[in-house]
């Protein structure tokens, strides 16, 4: 016998334990009796409850859910409790087998007087001080400990003087004038006239400022532009009879540009002294280069830190049309930028977003410099600190991303997301293409039951069929449950598999009884939480340039099981955001972001047949572990995207039908296909292009790698 308790609290009088007892043969009963410290018997309230997840943790079986237990036992004084668990087969009276457990009582009564006086305080501190300031203190407080450890990774990884100097002389084969367009409004002096420093500190030269005034007749800014333009002939401005809002100001900057590339620089931020260098580099490393943008952070004005990074994914596009993550810094071909007409008005408070996505579908290439080349300033009503005062900011967005739709051909329409500044897509599909769901199986027909009710029931779309794909199955209930399903649904036929288990066999054999022109590869412990499966989709996958789509998963107690897959991670490939809060937005809004990612999980991957049948389906080498993730990086090496839908969901009751890598077997199984893997892909899982280089795969996703500061400890 074991048992378990995993609530033990006092409360009103009586002893309140709730956990479970497993017996010895899962078809006998256990009782509990409770004695007080005489040997006394004391009565108690107690109840058998169900426990689930205890039968599938211990006996991988769900069913077999009788074990919990719920004990409320009445006390007088804090003397400590024995409590006797009996194993009682049917029909005998005596146990055949006892098991003993203690409750200290006393611990119990001071504890709940202890978080009684908690309590009182907390609702003390509620009735006298604002819960909004409580609360913006509580997560200043958390915050505050990762911006001082950013701040000591910021400083070891700015460049260093000795690397200034080598780039003020370091010769270019191709050195292009680069124009810093920016809008000024009624800016402070003192912000400009850090701006202005911060351009003139330039390791590379050949530069030019050009600023347009959109502040009227705001004399002392004026007097200002004209004594930084007469003290270096790079600085050019313009003032502006009216101010014309952020575009149109935007665009007479743009018109006092020479150069050939144009640079992005908002009036009251700052740019590192290497920035201007290294996007000229990345120019120069890739001559298809049109786009180029940083990694970037924000700048505290009182305090002079840098904090709140945003280290970035390489271009993701989808991404881009979930938030606008390629911000600044931002720089861009003369030629593109005034290709696709400047700045629009219409757009202002997104002005950038719009701008950077009619830029981006023109650029043959777009590069990303994983360093931090721009600071945002922060203070009371600047958006990147504050993102509720420009509200109109993010309705702006969303008619920038349709436009961007529109432009593509993409019927949809496009929500405000989850956070200011995030955006969801519903796309309207032109076609209404079958979909074949293959579904592998063997026996739990309680799971597949659920899986299959849950499209059946759910599901809005109505032209798929499901493709169940019987692997060995011994148990009789299970054939008569296909024999109901097919009389049940015309769309489901149920076809025989009779090798061993090879998930990647199993789903190749599967699609050969497939009639759609897309699949949708899922596993049998799944249930559908959003109707749009297939909608959303399909929206995705439908688009030339998209291989492969794949979903958010949940565990039961609704944390994250899969939200993307980074390669490179856990040995190979490791699932990201894993336990965490289904609602959390994670690291820069990524957990709640639809985007393009290297790969995703086979318990729920939808790819057009077309693309299947060109990779070869799926590798049967890999039989259990990794499937997916060879998969999906076959599909980019033909140069499709594999896109990670973060709006649909379903649940995922993770290893329930074939068990856990517990046994010598499958452990040399899952390392053999590691292996294999890591030799397959070995020029892949060097470094996986949307995940940050400066992230960390070892101390949590997401997250800086360790530093030191001098003196001190890791940090």
């Amino acid at each position: 016998m074991n048992y378990c308790f995993d609530m033990l609290f006092y409360k009103d009088g009586n002893v309140n334990a709730v956990g479970w007892a497993i017996p010895t043969d899962t078809k006998n009963t256990v009782e509990p009796l409770i004695y007080d410290q005489d040997g006394k018997l004391v009565p108690c309230t107690f109840l058998h409850t169900r426990r689930p997840d205890v039968g599938m943790t211990l006996f991988n079986d769900r069913k077999l859910d009788l074990f919990g237990t719920y004990l409320q036992i009445p006390v007088s004084n804090g003397n400590p409790l024995k409590v006797v668990f009996q194993e009682i087969e049917e029909g005998k009276e005596e146990p055949v087998d006892t098991l003993e457990a203690q409750i200290d009582v006393q611990k119990l009564i001071d504890q709940e007087k202890y978080e009684k006086s908690l309590r009182f305080k907390i609702e003390s501190f509620f009735k006298s001080e604002d819960k909004k300031a409580f609360f913006r203190k509580a997560k200043n407080k958390l915050l505050d400990e990762d911006n001082k450890n950013y701040q000591i990774w910021y400083e070891k990884h700015k460049a260093t003087e000795e690397e200034l100097r080598e780039q003020k002389v370091h010769q270019f084969d191709y050195a292009p004038l680069v124009s810093i367009v920016v809008p000024a409004y009624n800016t402070p002096i003192p912000y400009l006239k850090q701006m202005v420093a911060s351009v003139k500190a330039q390791t590379y030269s050949n530069w030019q400022l050009c600023i347009a005034n959109g502040s009227g007749m705001n004399a002392e800014l004026c007097r200002a532009l004209q004594r930084y333009a007469d003290q270096d002939p790079r600085i050019k401005w313009a003032r502006l009879k009216e101010n014309r809002g952020i575009s149109g100001n935007t665009n007479v900057a743009l018109k006092l540009a020479d150069g050939e590339i144009i640079v992005l620089m908002d009036h009251d931020d700052m740019i590192a002294p290497n920035a201007l260098y290294e996007v000229v580099a990345a120019f120069n490393e890739n001559p298809k280069t049109d786009a180029v943008y940083s990694d970037e952070d924000k700048f505290e004005t009182k305090k002079s830190a840098h904090y709140d990074p945003h280290f970035k994914s390489d271009f993701n596009i989808d991404l881009l049309c979930c938030n606008n993550y390629i911000c600044h810094l931002f720089a861009v071909r003369k030629s593109i930028a005034f290709e696709v007409g400047g700045f629009h008005s219409e757009y202002d408070g997104a002005q950038d977003h719009d701008f950077i996505l009619r830029c981006v579908e023109k650029s043959r290439y777009v590069a990303h410099i994983p360093k931090i080349l721009y600071s945002w300033r922060c203070h009371r009503n600047s958006t990147s600190e504050n993102p509720e005062s420009k509200l109109y900011a993010f309705e702006a967005g969303q008619k920038a991303i349709e436009a961007y739709y529109q432009r593509q051909g993409i019927p949809g329409t496009v929500k405000a997301g989850p956070l200011f500044g995030w955006y969801k897509t519903e796309f309207h599909l032109t076609e209404h293409p079958l979909v074949s769901v293959l579904i592998p199986t063997k026996d739990h027909i309680d799971d597949l039951e659920t899986c299959v009710n849950s499209l059946l029931t759910k599901a809005t779309y109505d032209n798929y069929e499901l493709i169940i794909i019987e692997n060995n199955s011994t148990e009789p209930s299970t054939f008569a449950y296909y024999k109901d399903l097919e009389k049940k649904d015309k769309r489901i036929k149920v076809v025989y598999w009779d090798g061993p288990f090879n998930y990647s066999a199993i789903n190749n054999f599967g699609a050969k009884y497939a009639s759609g022109e897309y699949y949708l590869l899922l596993n049998n412990d799944v249930e559908l939480i959003t109707p749009e499966i297939f909608e959303s989709m399909l929206g995705y996958c439908m688009r030339e340039d998209v291989g492969i789509v794949g979903a958010k998963l949940f565990y039961p107690d609704n944390t994250i099981q899969h939200a993307g897959v980074l390669v490179g991670a856990g040995g190979v490939a490791d699932h990201v955001f894993k336990n965490m809060d289904m609602y959390e937005p994670g690291y820069m809004g990524r957990a709640i972001s639809s985007q393009d990612m290297t790969c995703v999980t086979g318990a729920c991957l939808m790819i057009k047949k077309s693309v299947f049948e060109e990779v070869g389906g799926l590798t049967e080498e890999f039989a259990v572990a990794y499937n997916d993730v060879d998969l999906c990086l076959k599909v980019i090496e033909t140069g499709k995207l594999v896109v990670f839908d973060a709006f649909v969901s379903l649940y995922h009751y993770e290893s329930k039908s074939r068990g856990y890598e517990d046994t010598p077997e499958k452990l040399m199984r899952f390392s053999k296909e590691m292996e294999l893997l890591s030799t397959r892909w070995d020029h892949r899982l060097d470094g996986d292009p949307y995940y940050n280089k400066n992230l960390s795969l070892v101390n949590g996703y997401y997250k800086l790698e360790k530093v030191k500061e001098e003196g001190k400890e890791e940090v």
